[in-house]
């Protein structure tokens, strides 16, 4: 809720009121580059969190300092981006609270390789998708019907955050790591642990790069959605119209992930289920392309709802189960992290320049095709998991 309520719906809003451009591509391209800046810091933020909670000798464990400070810093930066109204201040604001989203995601993924056997990673993993989706309409769903606007917007998910956060910080076992089992860590060691050799772990690799790609489908696909209904479809109530979009988008997530993460862990396979939702995101770009109206919408809503669901829980499991060393595993799933927080970040940029220099939609869904289908090729070269 508190990450993709204001990706959706209050940082557009935000940066077109702060713009007040002449033409509505202005908007957009100021969009994708504060969400370009904030996925820079994405780059940094999830491998270094993640290579820190691995070496955390903490009393309260591994990962629950991280998460705990996280919380904190996502939550006071949205508090922040509610008073600004100039272009500068949105930025730095957003890439603050995206840092601390970095951190606290960092540490808890790496909680699943901690202590969720093989055989229930997929399970597990759609049922911390769902959520996912249940945060977004929600957060959509209160900014709409309450009308609650900028400030208030952004103040209601930033507390929302923080109290939905303590139960999970009181409620589980972290490890304790002995200070005599801390790898030590230098400025060379951390850098260079950045770079994971595809050459020598070419499924950690391949993941990688599918990963990637298909984030970057669907996030091309959804981030621009308010401008798509708007500028687009030219809806009056283009609010009224993306929460209806995301409620069916949302439904097919939780369904597809809670059902198909369980049904992989039951089969004991991850990749046809990984090129099925791929394929299915691709179909889902491809009508929004080629059939703009809004019926066509709702139908490329579920389709792409069902793949991601599908992808979200199953991809995680897989990500799992081809990193290179389990003593490094927060910083080695730090990095996986990237692919799906950057192409987030980054898509609305890339968007943008497409949409400007076509002056149109089609060209930014049949991108988002592309890209969906071309991760679902790059994980058939996998070969330690099914």
């Amino acid at each position: 809720m508190a990450q993709l309520t204001p990706i959706q719906l209050l940082l557009p809003l935000q940066v077109d009121a702060a713009v007040s451009p002449d033409n509505w591509v202005d908007s957009v391209v100021a969009f994708g580059i504060i969400s370009g800046a904030a996925g820079l810091c994405a780059l940094v933020v999830y491998p270094l969190t993640g290579a820190l909670s691995d070496r955390t000798t903490s009393r309260f464990g591994r990962r629950r300092p991280w998460i705990a400070a996280g919380t904190v810093l996502f939550a006071g930066s949205l508090a922040v981006l509610a008073f600004q109204g100039n272009i500068v201040g949105i930025g730095v604001a957003w890439c603050a609270a995206l840092s601390g989203f970095c951190m606290l995601t960092a540490a808890l993924t790496a909680v699943i390789s901690d202590q969720v056997p093989v055989t229930q990673r997929g399970t597990v993993s759609g049922w911390m998708s769902a959520p996912q989706a249940v945060g977004i309409i929600l957060g959509v769903a209160l900014v709409t019907f309450l009308s609650l606007g900028q400030l208030l917007g952004y103040l209601v998910v930033s507390v929302a955050l923080v109290v939905l956060v303590l139960p999970l910080l009181f409620a589980f076992s972290d490890e304790v790591l002995p200070v005599g089992a801390r790898a030590r860590l230098t400025f060379r060691t951390l850098v260079s642990g950045f770079w994971i050799d595809p050459r020598t772990h070419p499924d950690f690799g391949w993941t990688l790069l599918g990963r990637v790609l298909v984030n970057l489908g669907n996030a091309l696909g959804t981030t621009l959605l308010l401008y798509f209904l708007q500028y687009g479809l030219k809806i009056e109530q283009a609010e009224d119209g993306l929460l209806a979009l995301t409620l069916v988008y949302m439904i097919f997530v939780i369904l597809a992930s809670v059902i198909l993460g369980n049904l992989s862990d039951r089969l004991g396979r991850r990749k046809s289920f990984i090129v099925a939702a791929a394929g299915l995101q691709g179909i889902a770009a491809l009508i929004l392309a080629f059939v703009p109206s809004f019926d066509a919408a709702l139908l490329a809503a579920g389709l792409l709802g069902m793949g991601y669901g599908c992808f979200l829980s199953v991809d995680q499991a897989l990500a799992t189960q081809v990193l290179p060393a389990q003593e490094d595993r927060g910083k080695d799933l730090g990095i996986m992290n990237i692919a799906m927080a950057a192409p987030q970040a980054f898509a609305p940029l890339f968007g943008a320049m497409i949409v400007a220099t076509f002056g149109s939609f089609p060209a930014l869904f049949v991108a988002a095709g592309a890209a969906a289908i071309l991760g679902a090729l790059a994980i058939l070269p996998v070969r330690s998991v099914r």
